[in-house]
């Protein structure tokens, strides 16, 4: 009994406790004030989502895509004998072009330097910058610019002459390297050089069309840049065979298409146009079977992505065909890497990173899915 009789004290405590605290609800309900902290309602607090882009609707308005690129990087940007542009990161303006008119030839290019191109997106003298630009945390962060993906993973290295008998960036002591300003090839040499505790004489140059023509009149010995504009300058050389990448690669270099910060919905459109085209490759949609395929034909997942399933267009403010139109504008990503830079093309870049996740040879190119 007595066993018990300590047990009822606790019990007869807890029931006294929350008879307390039912009575305080009952008065909270009744008008008493409440001391606790309410959660602030969703719908008074935040403003609604802006589901409308003003760049979207510039560019419909004016009929025509804005697009800046590099302004002369043969392989990815440059003019052909006629004047007209070509190259990597100029199929994929006309691409974008082509999910947002139905028409690759609605864009009108925008050549840009190093210095210059961050400031043509800030304010808006272009509506996207396809060029070889890193994507940063700095440039990221500044509050201005948003990098819509990666379309082409790269790194720094350095070309020499043949001649020199080099067979690594660590015999460049005392070298003069040249490199092009308002780069992050500049400071990633910089690191480099003071990790390895390398002494190196740098050559700066305003852009990388005179830091290439400053190497080969030998104003230097070596030239350092991303990889892919290495072998874009060794193509140009009188005699390419005579000069040789070495094998360091001394930095990450993500380039992606930049547009200006405050309109996710722009943001989005230029991102999925991206995907589009790298899941298309993956899928074996090409510039000639995009529009052929008809509906029901194929996987689920080629039926959405050219827009026989789902609202995937229109919720970006496009057409259901969207996709189908940017692939048949260029084709898919490989077809686009290989035309340009790849093994068919002057520069017969190995596919590497870029290659697709699922490839052979695996490397980093990744589709986000549509579904």
């Amino acid at each position: 009994m007595k066993g018990i009789s300590a047990i009822r004290g606790p019990i007869a405590s807890l029931a006294m406790a929350s008879a307390v605290l039912l009575s305080a609800c009952e008065r909270t309900q009744e008008g008493q004030q409440d001391t606790t902290t309410a959660l602030p309602k969703a719908e008074a607090d935040l403003n609604p989502i802006e589901l409308a882009s003003p760049t979207l609707a510039r560019i419909k308005q004016r009929g025509y895509l804005i697009c800046g690129i590099h302004e002369s990087l043969f392989g990815f940007s440059y003019t052909d004998n006629r004047g007209n542009w070509r190259g990597f990161d100029v199929d994929f303006c006309r691409a974008t072009a082509a999910a947002i008119f139905g028409r690759a030839d609605a864009v009108r290019f925008v050549p840009l330097s190093s210095a210059n191109r961050f400031a043509a997106v800030k304010d808006g003298r272009v509506d996207v910058l396809w060029r070889n630009s890193s994507w940063t945390m700095s440039r990221d962060s500044d509050g201005e610019l948003t990098f819509a993906g990666i379309n082409y993973y790269d790194g720094q290295g350095f070309l020499v002459r043949r001649s020199l008998n080099l067979s690594s960036a660590t015999e460049l002591n005392g070298a003069r390297i040249c490199v092009h300003s308002n780069s992050t090839n500049e400071l990633n040499a910089e690191d480099y050089f003071r990790t390895h505790q390398i002494e190196f004489k740098p050559v700066i140059l305003p852009n990388e069309e005179a830091a290439r023509q400053t190497y080969a009149r030998e104003g230097c010995d070596a030239l350092t840049g991303d990889v892919s504009a290495l072998a874009a300058a060794r193509s140009l050389m009188t005699d390419p065979k005579q000069h040789v990448v070495l094998p360091e690669v001394i930095s990450k270099e993500p380039l992606g298409p930049v547009v200006r910060a405050g309109d996710e919905r722009w943001a989005a459109i230029v991102r999925w146009t991206l995907n589009a085209l790298i899941s298309a490759e993956e899928l074996g949609v090409t510039a000639d079977t995009a529009k052929k395929i008809k509906e029901g034909e194929g996987s689920a997942d080629v039926q959405r992505l050219l827009g026989y399933e789902g609202e995937f267009g229109p919720r970006l403010g496009l057409n259901r065909e969207w996709a189908r139109d940017a692939i048949a504008a260029s084709g898919n990503y490989g077809e686009i890497f290989e035309r340009n830079i790849g093994l068919q093309s002057t520069l017969g870049l190995e596919r590497g990173l870029n290659a697709q996740w699922n490839a052979p040879e695996s490397g980093l190119i990744y589709g986000l899915p549509i579904r």
